[in-house]
Order: C-alpha cells, then sequence, then structure tokens
C-alpha cells in the first residue's frame, strides 16, 4: 500500500464518519510559541484553547510537519526525519475516547489490514477509563494494553498550551526486531513500533507540562504518521526504503553514484540528502528563504547540511535541484503548492547552494586545519573562536562546525563560542539607536486599568471625542495631577488616538480638559488593550477623572493613512510581481512616507523598480474604493485575506480590502479611496539582510515635494549641458564617454612619462659595492611613486631604491630593495627607518617594499639622505 493510498483511504474513512476535510496548513506556523508547524492539530489550537468557534464540529486533515530539535541525528539512525506527514482525526467537543478509540481500531485492523495479534495498546497510567474502553469495548485482550508514565502517554507540544492523556497503537514487527516481551512496547520499542497517537486534549499546560486548568470542552486529537504506517503496511525494515523516502534515495543514488546499502557512512550521507530534500522543497514553497534568523536560519543550516554530505560523495555539482524534482514527482500531486512554485523553490536552492560551494571549500580548509593542530596537541576540544570565525566569516552554522568537529571526536567549547556570539550581539545592540521606551508601564496604570477596563477606540469613525482621564503615570510612578511642562502618560478610558501598532505610527494631536491643555507627542500602547498618551502639558493642569476633549492632528492622521494604504497597494503588487513569497516581513507607516521589508532573494533590477513604481501609481489614480469591516476569522480566511505570521487573533478580526484586489487582516487607519494618497514616489530598494529586500517611499505631499525637487535638480544640469531636459541623459553619456577618452591619453602620456623617468633615474643610479643605489625626491602621489621604485626595480637588477614626495603639508618615503639583497638581510623597512622618524612618522610594508609617512615635509630632504646614507651602510656591510 503506497503512501498515495494510505492518505486516501484514511481520509475516506473519517469522512464517511462526517469529518470535514481541512487542507494542510503551511509549515510556517501562525502561532508565535512555534518556529515550525509540527503536529496537525497546530492549526486547531484556537479551538481547543476556546479563543475561536469552529466552524465544524469534526476535522480531518493530512498535514506536513517539521521537527528540527534533532537535526545532527537525522541520517545517523533509521528514525529520525525533519519533515514527515501526519494523518489526523479531531473532535471540538463532538465526540470523545469511545468513539476514538473505535474508529482507530476499525481502520488500522479492517482499513489498513493489519492482523489484531501484532497490535498493542498503551494508555496514561491512570487513564482507566481508556484502558476500560479497549478492553470492553474494542474488544482487546488485556494483556495487551499497557500503561505507561507521563513521558510516554500524556502530549503536549512541548510548550504551554493544550495537553492531555494519550493513548498509542503500536505494531510488533516480528522476531527479527528482537525479541518479543510480556510488556509490548515497553519492553523493545525497536520490536514494537507506534503507529498513531491518540490525544485526549482536556488540559491546559504551563511551561513546565503541568496541567493548570481544563479546556472549555473535551477534545480529540489524534496523529499518525504516513511514513511511519508505511514502512509498516509495505514490510520494509525502516521508513528509508518507503516509496516516498526511498524514492529521494534513489534519486540521491543517481546523483551522488553511490549506492545505498554498500556504507554506513554513504548510507547516513543518502538518508541526508533524501530527508532534507523534502523539509527543503517544501519550506521554500512555504515562502521560507534562506537567512541567518529563525526559520531562515533552520532552512539555511539543513541546505547547508546536505550540500556538504553530497560533496562528501564526490558530487561537485549542484544537488538540491535534482532532489527538488525527485520530491515534485513524488509528493506534488497531493501537495499542489510543490508543483506550482517549483521554479521559484529551484531558483532560491540553486542560489544559496551557489553562494554556499566557495564559503564550503573555505570553511572546511580552515576547518580541518584547526581539527588537526588541535588533535596533534593531545586536545579534545575545538575552540569557541574558530566556531566564531567560521560563523561569522563563512557563514557555517555552529551546528555543522559541531557536527564536523564531532566526526572527529573533538567537542566544540561552547561556552567560549557563546561568549564571543554575546559580544557581538552587545556590539550590534550598542550600534543600534535606542527605540522609544514605553513609559507608565507600571503597578499604578495595570491597577487601575483592570478595574476600568480597556481604552474604547473610536478613532476609524471619529477624530474628536471626550474620554474621562482613568490613570496618569510619570515614569514608574502613577500621579493624581499633572501640571504645565510636566511630561506624562495618560491613559483615558475612551480615545480618538490611534496607538502604534501594524507599523503604523501613533497620533499626535490634543488634549484639553476643564483646567489645561496637554500636546500628545505620541500614542502607544502601554499594556494590551491600554492606549497610553504621552504628554507634555501646556497649559493649567490634567488631573485624573478629569472630562477630556481629544482631538487628533488630521494632518498628521491623513499622512499616516495615505502611507498606510500605499503600504497594503505595495505589498499586494510585490506578490504579483515576484511571487508569493514576498510576504511582508516588517514595516513603517508614517505621515508621508513608507518603509516596507518583504522577503525576497535578489535585488530587484531597474526595469523591475520601474515597474513596480508605475503600478503604483496607476493603481493609487484608478481612485478603488477602500473598505475596512469585521468578520469571523475564518471568513476571513475563506476570501483570501491576509494574515501576518505571528500575531494573535480571536474569532473576530478587521478586514481592510483595497479595491477587488488587496485583502489583509489589519487594524490601521486608511484613506477612503486609493486617489487621496494621490502621489506615491518610491526612492529606493535595497537589502537588509539575508534574503530580506526594503522598498521606501515618499507619498502624499511629501512624495510631490520629492519629485519637484528631482525636476529641479534635473532642469539645472540640462541648464549646466545647455540642453533640454530629455536631452540631459544622452548629452551626458557623450561628456562621459569623451572624459574617459581623455582620461585613457592622459594615462598613456603619464605612463609613457614615467618609463622615461625610470630610465633617467636608473642612468644616475650609483654603484655601491656592486649594487645600484637611487636616491631621488619627485612630484607625484604615493601611488605613483610606489609604482616607480617597482620599475626601477626591474631596470636595475640588484639595487636599493629610496623616493621621496611632498603633497599638502605631508611627506612620503617609498623604499624598494630586490630579493636579493633581502635574502642578505637588507630591509626596505629597516633602511627607512630613520628617515621615517624625521618626518614623525613610522615605516610599514615588507622587507621587499616599504611606505612611510609624516607631516613634517620641509624635512623631506634631511630625511632622503638619512635613508640614502643607512643604504650605503648597509650596502658596504
Amino acid at each position: 500500500m503506497d503512501s498515495s493510498t494510505i492518505r486516501e483511504r484514511f481520509l475516506a474513512f473519517f469522512a464517511e464518519r462526517d469529518h470535514h476535510q481541512v487542507p494542510s496548513s503551511s509549515l510556517v506556523a501562525n502561532d508565535p510559541t512555534l518556529l515550525l508547524t509540527n503536529a496537525g492539530m497546530n492549526q486547531f489550537k484556537p479551538y481547543f484553547l476556546g479563543e475561536q468557534s469552529p466552524p465544524f464540529a469534526r476535522a480531518m486533515s493530512v498535514q506536513k510537519c517539521a521537527r528540527t530539535p534533532d537535526i545532527d541525528e537525522v541520517g545517523k539512525t533509521a528514525r529520525h526525519l525533519t519533515f514527515f506527514e501526519m494523518l489526523g482525526n479531531f473532535s471540538f467537543g463532538d465526540y470523545y475516547k469511545r468513539e476514538a478509540c473505535a474508529w482507530a481500531w476499525e481502520l488500522v485492523t479492517e482499513g489498513f489490514g493489519i492482523d489484531v495479534e501484532r497490535l498493542w495498546i498503551t494508555v496514561f497510567q491512570t487513564d482507566d477509563e481508556a484502558a476500560e474502553i479497549w478492553a470492553d469495548e474494542v474488544g482487546v485482550a488485556r494483556g495487551r494494553i499497557v500503561r505507561r508514565g507521563k513521558a510516554d502517554n500524556f502530549w503536549s507540544m512541548g510548550v504551554a498550551g493544550p495537553c492531555g492523556p494519550c493513548s498509542e497503537l503500536f505494531v510488533d514487527l516480528g522476531p527479527g526486531y528482537g525479541d518479543a516481551s510480556e510488556e509490548g512496547p515497553a519492553g523493545n520499542e525497536d520490536r514494537y513500533v507506534e503507529i498513531w497517537n491518540l490525544v485526549f486534549m482536556q488540559n491546559d499546560c504551563d511551561a513546565a507540562i503541568e496541567p493548570v486548568a481544563d479546556l472549555p470542552k473535551k477534545n480529540i486529537d489524534t496523529g499518525a504518521g504516513v511514513e511511519r504506517l508505511a514502512s509498516v503496511l509495505q514490510g520494509v525494515p525502516t521508513i528509508y526504503e518507503t516509496d516516498t523516502i526511498g524514492g529521494l534515495i534513489t534519486e540521491a543514488e543517481r546523483l551522488t553514484g553511490v549506492r545505498y546499502g554498500t556504507d554506513d557512512r554513504t548510507d547516513m550521507a543518502l538518508r541526508i540528502l533524501a530527508d532534507h530534500g523534502r523539509f527543503i522543497t517544501f519550506l521554500i514553497a512555504d515562502g521560507v528563504l534562506p537567512s541567518n534568523e529563525g526559520r531562515g536560519y533552520v532552512l539555511r543550516r539543513v541546505m547547508r547540511r546536505a550540500i556538504r554530505h553530497a560533496r562528501m560523495l564526490g558530487r561537485n555539482e549542484p544537488v538540491l535541484g535534482g532532489l527538488i524534482d525527485a520530491t515534485d514527482a513524488l509528493m506534488g500531486g497531493f501537495y499542489n503548492e510543490v508543483r506550482d512554485k517549483k521554479d521559484f523553490i529551484h531558483d532560491v536552492a540553486e542560489r544559496e547552494e551557489g553562494r554556499f560551494d566557495e564559503t564550503l571549500r573555505q570553511g572546511l580548509s580552515l576547518l580541518e586545519r584547526e581539527i588537526t593542530t588541535n588533535k596533534a596537541a593531545g586536545s579534545n576540544t575545538l575552540p569557541g573562536d574558530v566556531a566564531f570565525k567560521l560563523h561569522d566569516t563563512f557563514g557555517f552554522p555552529v551546528d555543522l562546525t559541531r557536527e564536523i568537529a564531532a566526526e572527529s571526536q573533538l567537542e566544540l567549547d561552547e561556552t567560549s563560542f557563546a561568549s564571543l556570539m554575546e559580544e557581538q550581539r552587545t556590539r550590534a545592540r550598542a550600534a543600534r539607536q535606542p527605540g522609544p521606551l514605553a513609559g507608565g508601564l507600571h503597578d499604578a496604570v495595570a491597577t487601575v486599568t483592570d478595574q476600568q477596563g480597556p481604552t474604547e477606540f473610536v478613532g476609524h469613525e471619529h477624530l474628536s471625542t471626550t474620554g474621562r482621564v482613568v490613570a496618569l503615570a510619570a515614569g514608574a510612578d502613577g500621579v493624581m495631577v499633572a501640571t504645565e511642562g510636566d511630561e506624562v502618560d495618560v491613559v483615558l478610558d475612551r480615545t480618538s488616538f490611534y496607538a502604534e501598532g501594524g507599523g503604523q505610527v501613533g497620533d499626535r494631536g490634543v488634549l484639553r480638559g476643564p483646567d489645561g491643555i496637554a500636546e500628545v507627542l505620541e500614542t502607544r500602547r502601554l499594556l494590551p488593550g491600554v492606549t497610553g498618551h504621552r504628554v507634555k502639558v501646556t497649559a493649567g493642569e490634567i488631573a485624573v477623572g478629569d472630562e477630556i476633549e481629544v482631538t487628533v492632528d488630521r494632518a498628521w492622521r491623513t499622512g499616516a493613512e495615505r502611507a498606510h494604504t500605499a503600504t497594503h497597494i505595495l505589498h499586494w503588487i510585490l506578490r504579483d510581481r515576484l511571487g508569493d513569497h514576498a510576504r511582508q516581513a516588517g514595516s513603517l507607516v508614517e505621515p508621508g512616507r513608507l518603509r516596507f521589508d518583504f522577503n525576497h532573494f535578489d535585488a530587484l533590477s531597474d526595469a523591475q523598480i520601474d515597474d513596480i513604481s508605475t503600478e503604483l501609481q496607476q493603481r493609487v489614480l484608478v481612485d478603488d474604493h477602500v473598505r475596512a469591516f469585521e468578520t469571523t476569522f475564518d471568513f476571513a480566511k475563506s476570501i483570501g485575506a491576509m494574515a501576518i505570521f505571528g500575531e494573535k487573533y480571536g474569532d473576530f478580526v478587521r478586514v481592510v480590502e483595497v479595491g477587488e484586489y488587496s485583502k489583509e487582516l489589519c487594524g490601521g487607519t486608511h484613506v477612503p479611496h486609493t486617489a487621496r494618497i494621490g502621489v506615491v514616489a518610491v526612492t529606493s530598494e535595497g537589502s537588509v539582510g539575508a534574503n530580506l529586500r526594503r522598498v521606501e517611499a515618499l507619498v502624499g505631499e511629501e512624495g510631490l515635494a520629492y519629485l519637484k525637487r528631482k525636476a529641479s535638480a534635473l532642469d539645472r544640469v540640462a541648464w549646466m549641458l545647455k540642453a533640454a531636459p530629455d536631452e540631459v541623459a544622452e548629452k551626458l553619456e557623450r561628456l562621459l564617454a569623451t572624459q574617459k577618452e581623455m582620461q585613457r591619453s592622459l594615462a598613456a602620456v603619464e605612463q609613457r612619462s614615467a618609463e622615461s623617468d625610470a630610465t633617467r633615474l636608473a642612468d644616475e643610479a650609483v654603484d655601491v659595492s656592486g649594487t645600484r643605489l637611487v636616491v631621488a625626491r619627485r612630484d607625484a602621489g604615493v601611488d605613483a611613486l610606489r609604482a616607480l621604485a617597482q620599475s626601477l626595480k626591474a631596470k636595475l637588477g640588484s639595487a636599493v631604491v629610496v623616493l621621496g614626495t611632498a603633497q599638502e603639508g605631508r611627506a612620503n618615503l617609498v623604499a624598494a630593495v630586490t630579493k636579493d639583497l633581502v635574502e642578505r638581510g637588507i630591509s626596505a623597512r629597516d633602511l627607512l627607518r630613520p628617515g621615517a622618524e624625521m618626518l614623525g612618522g613610522g615605516a610599514g610594508g615588507k622587507p621587499e617594499l616599504s611606505i612611510s609617512g609624516g607631516r613634517s615635509a620641509e624635512r623631506l630632504d634631511e630625511a632622503l639622505g638619512a635613508v640614502g646614507q643607512a643604504a650605503r651602510a648597509a650596502l658596504a656591510s
């Protein structure tokens, strides 16, 4: 039974039992606690926690999953994978243990045809209910039901969240995998392999994986690995011999020319290529690009590990492309995103492989030297500074360095490496400008707002309103009154001021109370749901309890709205032109200006930037309607509204639509029609990190002013060139071509002059003990002096050349010594030293060629004499 049939049979079975099929979610989990999707239940977590209402009571899925804590073990064992598929059926407060157990048994024994005599069941040690269901209702022999502790039969995601006891189904693989045990899986997990885990999701656990509360409803979450089931149903010894991963092993064999099963070391490398090929393909398909942080770092690490092992097998040509094609052939029929994005996946992988090849060679060379040196010295430790240099200079993931060192029985000095990394981070933090501090985060505000509730925001509809002061904070202290000149945080029960968020800066404006006026300098979120107005009291006083007139600066808000709506349009255009991977990775929206970071692997060409800029301005001028509305999270997803990864959404969300094309979840403020934006002028595009690009633009009045400045500059240049503005480029090109030709002519003249000067100086060289000596002053730059000295050396054979120059109050000396004299112990650096001291500097360089300089230009002739005297003495000795 191949993997495709396993998926189909599972889905058909649960479809007959009224389960709604939910497509696999992205490997990029929409959950800030997870780096990557690691279980089928991840996308259903809000339902289990009661944060959102499920649109169906029963669900089923085939979920692509990634688990990376044990990357170093992948390939070394026959059971570790970075990518795998998980079959799952789910109940959201509907059925519970009885149905889950009965259906799992029915599908395994009848649907998949596994002999009941091979099956064992495990339950949590205190779960009497599950044990009785298996024995009395399903009919499993009690001797095949094993109770196990929390480490084996209590499920969690490994972080705080839903959890509960679980029951697992195991298959006895037979005597070829070890002796039978009366305890079944508890006695020999090599022989008894788990194929399905039924989780009775009923608790919410803390970070220590301890239940701290009951979930709103009792739920079912099951997971059966496709690869594990396939190995059992296909009768192969490991998951690496199944149809899917085995097919990738076959491709790895073809690419490397190495046969699987001939050598443990090469088998490990082939398993790494097969597993990592799938992981790379699916992660890039879900929009992850190689980088030095987060998911991108994991992807880069896996890619580089695969590339290294391919090179070890003798494959020096690109290898990732073949693995991607094989993954598509084997799995693209079920996972359409792989087939649809194959060209893009190829492009990303090929660029990374090409980029890493050179650094791999250089880095491995350094690492191998260090390993040899340390082993020769009797050390069993690889110094941390070696790993740091490899990481910092060659882009070697430290895990790769650690793995290679371990292959040579060396342990990495983790403490030293961590210390060097922290020093680097400290330097980076010191180099960054500190951002604004969120003042007022203190007990006084928290206590008051706990009583008053969240700040009511009416700013989407109104730029002015009235509100009551519920708290004042001066630094870390709560105060009752703020007087003229004071800067404080004001918390109101209602406000029109938008608090900084979603990339949009906070509003500015004025608060007017019965006894005073305050200028709002910035607006930010002090606590969840609590808006803080950072103000300076400009007249009178503001006190807790005051009824305040709240007025937002209209021009400030309008400028921000123009930029924010332009950002949404830009986001859509980037994805349309570059691909779905070009997702928002950060933004700044402020009056008249936007900055937008997005994922992409290459610099945009001038033609692309021009195309994007033109499309952006055209869509602004179409004057599309901008509509914002609240709806359910599930409906928003169903209409294609984009969510920001890592953001937490409740049952209801706010969707902003621009025309018929852009739909995003967004709490920010926007213009009602795109023409209100006016002008959008893209000012720059560049890299801000690995596979991370940034576009900046000026919007509205600021955009218009920018275009006026450019037009004015063009007019000025046109006037200087005595040309019409549209003729400037052509005329400038002609002038530059003329200048280039003149420079070539001048260089030729200077070259002939230098050659003539070298000949003249060679003729004037004096003989000292059979060696030629030249000491001369020239009016030339240091580079020209160096070239002249080298030319003289070549003409004179055995010689010492000393040249000097003085320009703009600074003097320089150059000394050149032929190789035969260096071998006698005569050093150009030593010869220059007495002259350098007279000039007020030092001599640097090599024995063959040295340069010195100083501010005492008036002593140049004296310095030349001193160096000449030192040369004569050295030659005569």
